[in-house]
């Protein structure tokens, strides 16, 4: 800013040859102040609640018929969207992708035909029902499981299946989890994105986590990308 008001000074001088400085300096805090009161900042949450109630009417236009007023969700029918837990694990682009392309295998269709920026009002519509930061960056920059997926497969059959299914096939197997074993989901999903959501769950649905002492079990690291790696082997079953 130092730098902005030296080179401001310096253009009035030279066009003002013989006005006193006393008259000249007074000029720029006056224009420092036009800029805060008509500056970006104000317009730029006005853009954003713009959006935000754009997506709101295309929300219930498109989404609203499945995940329900407000994105709640409906377990065995379709999943939370407005959940900390997913929102704060999740990309942009994990979810725009999943509105272009929807999920094949399950009652989620592509909405390719909304395009872009009508996806990207919807995802702040959604990320507007929380204030928890967004760590997907962080989630997805986790390293890659090397688990052993026979091992998993143990897991998966004991504990997972009885909510997503044997092959994770979710609601089409009568189960209450959604199918986590398609690849519409696998391919978009990262592996830290995936040890994310069991290790700490969703809270307010049927999701539970699956470590530590308030989880439905005290899952390790290890056991966990064992699932990881077992639920990688699904689409090619």
């Amino acid at each position: 800013m130092s730098e902005f008001t030296d080179e401001f000074n310096t253009t009035v001088q030279l066009g003002t040859e013989g006005v006193p400085m006393s008259r000249v300096k007074p000029v720029m805090p006056a224009l420092l102040g036009l800029a805060i009161l008509f500056g970006c900042m104000p317009l730029a949450a006005a853009d954003d609640a713009d959006e935000i109630k754009l997506g709101e009417e295309l929300f219930n236009q498109n989404c609203m018929v499945c995940h329900q007023a407000d994105a709640i969700g409906k377990p065995g029918f379709a999943p939370s969207l407005t959940n900390p837990e997913f929102l704060g694990a999740a990309s942009d682009k994990f979810i725009m992708g999943t509105i272009r392309d929807g999920r094949a295998g399950t009652a989620m269709p592509p909405f390719a035909h909304l395009g872009r920026e009508k996806a990207k009002a919807i995802v702040a519509y959604l990320r507007s029902h929380t204030h928890d930061p967004n760590r997907a960056a962080a989630v997805d920059a986790q390293d890659r499981s090397f688990g052993d997926p026979r091992l998993g497969q143990f897991w998966f059959d004991q504990i997972c299946s009885t909510c997503h299914g044997i092959k994770g096939d979710g609601y089409a197997s009568g189960g209450t989890g959604t199918a986590i074993g398609k690849p519409g989901f696998l391919n978009k999903a990262s592996d830290g994105f995936i040890r994310a959501t069991i290790k700490y769950g969703r809270s307010n649905t049927r999701m539970r986590g699956f470590q530590g002492s308030v989880g439905l079990a005290n899952f390790s690291d290890r056991e966990i990308d064992d699932i990881i790696a077992y639920m990688r082997t699904l689409p090619k079953q």
